[in-house]
């Protein structure tokens, strides 16, 4: 037994469909996504992230979305605008695996980007994103999940997200998150993600996802043969 854990879419704004960009979707330099520099787009071919065909909304719960984000090889996104903060974890890229590195943007909600992402392959690029399109909490807010034994790996006013690598056979004492919560298994494997009420979640595969709502408690457990790369992405919004 582990103890605890160890080891509506905003109103796209027009005025801002030409912006230039500068950044990159992906925030690694060693994918293959490309904004387009010193250029502007058109305007008429320009898209709401939320639009963009290859980001897929899978669940939405109010003003949260998480998506899941497939480029295929040789292929490229329509130009699309993030106006929300977003939560990035990486599957894979064109490369190979990436094993759930997760990274924060929220600098959208301020500054809003138009780009394009590129997939030159021979891989394909595969993200899970989580979108918050609610208002950030103040950092005094007092909404921290109980039953985990370790800090969140980031954590900011719209998201937390922690990373755990769960050995075979292992499995981790109850959690509840006071927010919408997405577990993602981020590498090869077999994971269970249990309620209180005994319902299983089965989890198979890189990028298979459970989602559990706001004061819901769950158990992951590894029955699989090898260790489990685990991904507990929290999205972060005002208590009524």
């Amino acid at each position: 037994m582990v103890s605890g854990i160890h080891s509506p879419q905003r109103p796209l704004r027009l005025a801002l469909l030409k912006l230039v960009a500068g950044l990159s979707l992906l925030g690694a330099g060693s994918l293959s996504s490309q904004a387009q520099q010193d250029s502007e787009f058109d305007a008429s071919k320009v898209v709401h992230l939320l639009q963009e065909p290859r980001h897929r909304t899978v669940y939405r719960d109010g003003g949260v979305f998480l998506l899941d984000v497939q480029v295929n090889p040789r292929d490229s996104t329509y130009p699309h605008t993030h106006n929300q903060a977003i939560l990035l974890t990486y599957i894979r890229d064109e490369n190979g695996p990436r094993l759930g590195e997760v990274i924060a943007r929220t600098d959208y909600v301020s500054k809003p980007l138009t780009h394009v992402v590129d997939n030159p392959g021979p891989g394909m690029l595969h993200i899970m994103a989580m979108v918050n399109d609610n208002q950030g909490l103040r950092s005094d807010s007092d909404d921290a999940p109980s039953g985990l034994g370790q800090e969140p790996d980031i954590s900011n006013p719209w998201f937390r997200s922690w990373r755990i690598e769960l050995p075979p056979g292992e499995q981790t004492t109850f959690q509840t998150h006071r927010n919408p919560t997405a577990i993602i298994l981020a590498n090869p494997g077999l994971l269970h993600v249990s309620r209180n009420d005994g319902h299983i979640h089965e989890l198979a595969h890189p990028g298979a996802w459970a989602w559990r709502e706001a004061d819901s408690p769950f158990m992951l457990r590894n029955i699989g043969e090898q260790t489990a790369i685990v991904v507990i992405n929290e999205s972060r919004r005002r208590r009524n």
